[in-house]
């Protein structure tokens, strides 16, 4: 648990670069800064905050909220309440604690180039510390839409995480609007990020990672369960990578590596919903189905004027609400009930989401102001927002 609970921290790094390599120069730092202060607040404000609201206690099976308390909260005998027989209290808290941060880390990715950095910690503070936690208890704390006749089930958080992420993601690139020159009239402007090496460090490093995050949420360090929770994820990432390279040749005859790596992205997204429940030829035709879903995601975006940088509404939203309903579909869960129950959770997540997200966003919007002028979007927000560029002696102005 604990060794996994590391490899999920390293998606924070595979984001990081992820994120830097396809925006732009002059934007480098500001995307690194983020990505490495989201993880800083998560893990305080899970360890104080979060884990008492996703697991409030028994009192409250079956709820929409609990509060256990502030703090690390202690049994009146005075030790600190085991989880299960299997791992201490300690190794859950951690574990959820490096899956706080990363709904923000997803919003980080698509409100990027444009987004006043200040706005940005605030809004990712208050989310990872309300929002996610009670999601989470909804389906892992004993919350209501576990308890419904026909449990609503998210392995490792296609939902819970990734979706609550990308609804965030969503919100935040509709208030913002379009980077500038991005869209004129009916002709998408596409702007090239600035290194695809250091893309490619990020998509390994989160594949990496993932083998941590999904093969973790076994919770068990019993061989078959693990290994197969594991090869379900590489082949689902795999199948993502070809679904979405096949896709995007029918389309536009061209071999596109940026889809190509954001196929899975998505397919390891949408894997975390059943990576248990299924065999890895299943697996295989859920990743392929997401990597496919990715493309007509982005264009469909597109088509709609909303910039999302780095894809991350496509990646984590789309995909995640397919690999959601994917448990429905494939699996020993597999059934109308059960695909019924899955749609109701994804509803019930996506409202609540978006519209806390939205309402954070509209806060500071009219508030402090949540986009920064359009002469520090020109520069670039490097040398505004931190007074510095990613690149010295060399800097290239896009």
């Amino acid at each position: 648990m604990l060794l996994c609970s590391m490899m999920v921290f390293i998606l924070h790094l595979g984001f990081a670069s992820l994120e830097a390599g396809f925006t732009q120069a002059k934007n480098a730092v500001n995307i690194l800064f983020k990505n490495t202060i989201v993880p800083v607040i998560g893990i305080i404000s899970f360890t104080y905050i979060g884990y008492n609201l996703m697991y409030p206690g028994d009192e409250y099976q079956g709820s929409w909220f609990g509060f256990r308390g502030w703090g690390i909260i202690r049994e009146p005998n005075g030790s600190l309440h085991d989880y299960d027989a299997y791992f201490p209290f300690w190794a859950l808290l951690v574990f959820k604690a490096m899956f706080a941060a990363t709904a923000a880390t997803i919003v980080s990715g698509s409100v990027a180039e444009r987004i006043k950095f200040n706005s940005f910690i605030i809004f990712s503070a208050i989310y990872v510390t309300i929002c996610y936690p009670i999601v989470g208890m909804w389906v892992w704390g004993g919350g209501f839409l576990s308890h419904m006749e026909v449990p609503f089930y998210d392995f490792s958080g296609a939902s819970v995480v990734h979706s609550v992420g990308g609804w965030a993601a969503l919100a935040g690139t509709i208030l913002l609007g379009p980077r500038l020159g991005r869209f004129k009239k009916d002709e998408y402007n596409y702007i090239s990020g600035h290194s695809m090496p250091l893309a490619t460090i990020g998509i390994f490093l989160l594949w990496f990672g993932w083998f941590g995050f999904n093969g973790g949420s076994v919770f068990s360090a019993e061989p078959f369960a693990v290994s197969r929770v594991v090869l379900n994820t590489a082949v689902a990432g795999s199948a993502g990578a070809i679904g979405s390279w096949a896709c995007t040749w029918i389309i536009v005859r061209k071999h596109d590596y940026s889809m190509f790596i954001t196929g899975i992205l998505g397919a390891l997204v949408s894997s975390t919903a059943s990576a248990d429940l299924v065999d890895p030829t299943r697996a295989g035709t859920i990743g392929v189905i997401a990597g496919v879903l990715v493309v007509l995601s982005i264009r469909f975006f597109d088509k709609l004027k909303i910039d999302d940088p780095v894809r991350a509404v496509s990646a984590h939203l789309t995909c995640g609400i397919w690999g959601t309903l994917a448990v429905g579909i494939y699996g020993k869960h597999a059934g109308l009930d059960q695909l019924l129950s899955q749609l109701m959770g994804v509803g019930i997540i996506g409202v609540f989401s978006f519209g806390t997200a939205f309402l954070l966003f509209f806060i500071l919007k009219k508030t402090i102001g949540i986009r920064v002028r359009k002469e520090v979007e020109e520069e670039g927000l490097d040398l505004e927002e931190h007074g510095q560029h990613a690149y010295y002696g060399r800097y290239i102005k896009w």
